[in-house]
């Protein structure tokens, strides 16, 4: 598809004066625009303190409209589902199903915004929801042309019903005038009636204009006659069947015939006397002009195409479309006014151009919604097959990025962002890796939404630097259970061996750890460091010990330090949890377990004389500590000579 060269809408940004210099940034799907301290030359007023966000798509923000986000998603996730192996019959059904689907939710959310609109005080809210109640209508009425010529695609005879069915829905003012008419206390004398008939029949709803015309005729007796060979050519005209046994061949002779009844009764001058009656004569032999004289009653061309179509060419051909859409147009519009851009994209909708329907829409619309989904239907219904871009992923995949992508910028939508770029198989993984680390982590829950998001998807990449942020966010606000948590999710060694040793150092301010809990459900996480192997297993060195399993504790505390697992600074803290122990009137540490203490307490002592040579620390610090060693060494001792008597005693 080539570039089209159109000017870029203006966007007005206030409290910025021209001439002025500005800055910005980009974000994912908004700028910010600033004032700078750059001034050129000649310039003397000071420049503006505030940061304007500049968001290209406003649409994402309306309650409203994020409905039919919502709901469209819901569709779009079903529509992808659909096995290929089907018979085609059957998917097409299925086609039509879904796209009736998606235009009942663009009805519903029309119909709301319609009602907010009626309904606020608000002068300038009511025109945007009024304009956006017109955009609406607009699509949906693109989408339901499409739905007819491509997704459908009726043959000949079908066509044409279809086409009616079209215009009846988008032109409903017709039904409201007739409710009008027929409340007042004389229907056939109130100023509308025969703008109600002759709308009736301009949109084959002959019927309906019997029934109206029975309500004059009781009026006009001396006409009777008249009104009764109305009513017989209207009951007449025969419309094609598809589920019937006629044929497109029988019902073209059919209709041949009664038009030309019809054209009979116009040449006798049946209805001369009755001006009204003649025109609903002339217009069901088709004659132009007396179309082209009710524009207001038609209102659009492609209304008048339509009914030029039911009266002049019933089993028009899906192929002979485009040049009665194309003449119709330049009859109808005034030859000085240019087409408007919704016309231009229901001409290449008659004209079978899918491409340009896309790419009009796109130019058109003010976000990628309505040309994403409306192009992933028309693909899995391989009508796009053929049309490949030249930057890498198909026209599906590439609107499809687009809308996703503007998805992303929402506190909430993002979550349905998730499911579209998952259904672009090329480029839709490197995408979400993209867009699911500008996602703000406000809170732990939507945290781990992101975090199941990206675990689901083995983005482990995503997983670690989600589990990093959130773990240095808890570390900062002191909660080192949630850090040592997503931490360990992180599978981060430095992160949690520095969160290991922030609970080392509260235990020996406090005296106590914090989060037991999570620290004594380690399990095999423990193994992610040195250190946070330390932390469990001197919590469980507590744990033993509270529950007066006295030698297993004493053995543990004893590993902690000749495996080197416990860090140099720590040890003196665990010598002194090894003073109850060795005061206990049982001997707890064997001999050879009370010379591996004795020999870490002197490694140790060495290390601190070293340490305090080099270093000025506070009189009163030296003093507790060596009051520290020298009891440890009395127990030591002690414990050591009361051990050798009980090693060296043979039991009777």
């Amino acid at each position: 598809m080539e570039e089209v060269d159109v000017e870029p809408a203006i966007t007005n940004i206030p409290a910025v004066s021209n001439g002025k210099h500005l800055g910005f940034a980009w974000g994912p799907g908004d700028i910010l625009v600033y004032e700078t301290i750059y001034k050129p030359s000649g310039a003397t007023s000071s420049g503006s303190c505030f940061v304007h966000e500049v968001r290209k798509d406003e649409d994402i923000y309306s309650p409203i409209l994020r409905k039919l986000f919502n709901e469209s998603h819901h569709i779009f996730v079903g529509l992808q589902t659909i096995k290929e192996d089907l018979p085609s019959k059957n998917k097409k059904n299925q086609f039509v199903s879904i796209s009736k689907n998606y235009r009942s939710v663009i009805r519903a959310c029309m119909e709301e915004l319609q009602q907010v609109a009626v309904s606020t005080k608000d002068a300038e809210v009511a025109t945007q929801y009024g304009n956006q109640v017109s955009i609406l209508l607009a699509i949906e009425l693109i989408w339901n042309l499409c739905e007819v010529l491509f997704i459908d695609a009726a043959p000949a005879g079908s066509l044409l019903l279809h086409l009616l069915d079209w215009v009846r829905l988008h032109k409903a003012d017709v039904d409201e005038k007739a409710r009008e008419v027929l409340q007042s206390e004389s229907a056939a004398e109130h100023r509308d009636y025969w703008d109600v008939v002759v709308s009736y029949v301009l949109q084959g709803r002959l019927e309906e204009a019997r029934q109206m015309l029975v309500k004059q005729a009781t009026l006009q007796p001396a006409a009777r006659n008249m009104y009764k060979l109305m009513d017989t050519l209207l009951s007449r005209m025969p419309f094609y069947n598809p589920g019937g046994t006629q044929t497109l061949t029988e019902f073209d002779v059919k209709w041949r015939n009664w038009h030309e009844e019809v054209d009979r009764c116009l040449q006798d001058n049946s209805f001369a006397s009755n001006q009204h009656l003649e025109l609903i004569c002339k217009i069901l032999v088709g004659d132009e002009d007396t179309l082209l004289e009710h524009k207001e009653l038609l209102s659009t061309w492609y209304h008048f195409l339509v009914t030029r179509m039911l009266f002049c060419h019933p089993t028009v051909k899906p192929t002979e479309l485009h040049y009665y859409a194309q003449s119709c147009m330049t009859m109808f519009l005034d030859m000085r006014s240019v087409p408007e851009p919704l016309d231009s994209i229901l001409l290449a909708a008659f004209e079978y151009d899918i491409h340009q329907v896309i790419k009009d829409c796109s130019i058109a619309l003010n976000n990628w919604w309505f040309v994403a989904h409306l192009t992933d239907l028309l693909d899995h219904c391989k009508l796009l097959q053929s049309h490949n871009l030249h930057f890498g992923s198909n026209l599906r995949e590439f609107l499809l990025l687009e809308y996703a992508s503007g998805l992303f910028t929402h506190h909430s939508l993002w979550q349905l962002a998730v499911d579209y770029f998952d259904h672009c198989p090329e480029f839709g993984r490197v995408y979400l890796e993209l867009q699911i680390e500008h996602v703000p982590l406000e809170t732990e829950r939507k945290a781990l939404k992101v975090l199941r998001i990206c675990e689901e998807r083995q983005m482990s990449e995503q997983v670690r630097s989600i589990c990093k942020i959130m773990a240095m966010r808890s570390l900062r606000n002191n909660r080192l259970g949630s850090a040592l948590s997503w931490s360990i999710r992180a599978k981060d060694a430095a992160l949690a061996t520095l969160i290991s040793e922030r609970f080392l150092h509260d235990y020996c301010t406090r005296g106590t750890f914090s989060d037991l809990d999570l620290i004594d459900n380690l399990g095999p996480a423990m193994l992610l460091s040195d250190r946070l192997t330390f932390l469990g297993k001197y919590r469980e060195f507590h744990k033993l010990y509270g529950e007066k399993r006295f030698r297993e504790a004493a053995k543990l505390l004893l590993s902690l330090m000749t495996a080197k697992i416990a860090p140099r600074s720590f040890w003196m803290t665990l010598l002194t949890d090894a003073l109850p122990l060795l005061e206990q009137k049982e001997v707890i540490f064997s001999v050879e377990q009370t010379h591996e203490l004795m020999f870490c307490l002197e490694e140790l002592t060495s290390s601190l004389s070293t340490t305090t040579a080099s270093t000025d620390r506070p009189m009163q610090e030296e003093d507790i500590e060596q009051t520290k060693v020298e009891l440890l060494r009395l127990a030591l001792a002690r414990n050591l000579a009361m051990a050798i008597v009980k090693e060296g005693t043979v039991e009777s």
